[in-house]
């Protein structure tokens, strides 16, 4: 991933406070205290993953909901919102995951992320892009010579109800055909049933498949039940070797939530504490407006700190959020609304 860069930028310090936990405690070496490492030759079992994950501090529901409900109150700067605009932007995973796309619709959606306002270069491109594997060629054709990053969803999304030979032939379908991020799904049920050594291995197995490619690796938290959960299923899978932890498949409610993305973040920036190693988080589903996506990038400073504020450690998976950004930037700029007509459709 390119280097981090938010230090540079101006307007950060406007979404700065005082760093927080997600309401439950911080995590301790002694809570980690026999946690398996991929390399470390340790035997998995669900026993002695069971102990460490339930190990790990409770989460506070209520009070999570009460902390991302304070944290939405922050009031943005006229003049850092055009930096935050920007910054969104660049943090989108333009997504199009629908049983009738078609190559067509996927060369309009890379020209769109190359471009997302062809009238003012001054807009920064997207993220990625985001499709199904047998699309991929199409996008890594259509984003040649930019810097947008072709993510292909894989391991039988959105469900990941399949064998483990099936998924990782999926995410060699996807890599092989020019991948640079693969974005798969968990076995939710398995997870669920305290299979706990299951998913880990199964994510081990589809890290190593994914070669040089990024992974991220998605919860698909509305079926996780509770907010100790969505922390288990954060550890878990970033012990295993994920790149990012992604809240949703988007194809489900609740998807991406404040107080969901609270405990994920609490625990990227726990994980780099006891570790030393950075993960990144990826909300998708149901982020739809600018001032949803500027409310998540106060939830990343104020929880994470700043290292995350950067599309190497945070991601927005939308398709209709890239419009409403663009009204919200031309009305920066010029002190009117565009109108939605004016841009291109997702």
């Amino acid at each position: 991933m390119a280097a981090n860069d938010q230090n540079a930028r101006p307007g950060l310090d406007v979404l700065a406070g005082t760093t927080v936990s997600a309401p439950g405690g911080a995590v301790t070496d002694t809570a980690l205290a026999g946690v398996p490492v991929p390399g470390s030759g340790a035997v998995l079992s669900d026993a002695a993953l069971r102990r460490a994950l339930h190990g790990l501090p409770g989460v506070d529901q209520t009070g999570a909901q009460a902390r991302t409900a304070a944290l939405a109150t922050r009031s943005i700067k006229r003049e850092a919102k055009l930096w935050a605009l920007d910054m969104a932007v660049r943090m989108v995973d333009l997504t199009t995951l629908e049983g009738a796309d078609t190559p067509g619709k996927v060369r309009g959606l890379c020209a769109k992320a190359r471009h997302p306002d062809p009238a003012d270069p001054a807009v920064p491109p997207v993220a990625a892009v985001c499709v199904y594997p047998d699309l991929v060629a199409v996008a890594k054709g259509e984003l040649a010579g930019s810097q947008v990053a072709v993510a292909s969803v894989a391991t039988a999304f959105p469900s990941g109800r399949a064998s483990l030979a099936v998924k990782l032939a999926d995410v060699a379908e996807a890599v092989d055909a020019g991948a640079d991020e693969v974005d798969m799904v968990i076995d939710r049920g398995a997870f669920l049933a305290g299979r706990y050594a299951q998913v880990y291995e199964e994510v081990r197995a589809v890290r190593e498949a994914c070669g040089s490619a990024h992974l991220k690796v998605i919860l698909e938290t509305g079926e996780l039940a509770t907010l100790d959960n969505v922390s288990r299923a954060s550890w878990l899978v970033m012990l295993a070797g994920a790149d990012f932890i992604k809240t949703s498949t988007g194809k489900l409610q609740p998807a991406a939530t404040p107080p969901v993305a609270l405990v994920m973040l609490s625990a990227v920036r726990d994980f780099a504490a006891a570790t030393g190693r950075r993960v990144g988080v990826k909300v998708a589903g149901g982020v739809r407006t600018a001032k949803e996506a500027i409310r998540y990038l106060v939830l990343v400073r104020e929880t994470a700190g700043p290292d995350w504020l950067s599309p190497d450690y945070f991601r927005i998976g939308a398709s209709s959020l890239l419009n409403d950004l663009l009204m919200q930037r031309s009305k920066q700029l010029t002190g009117a609304y565009a109108g939605p007509d004016y841009f291109t459709l997702d």
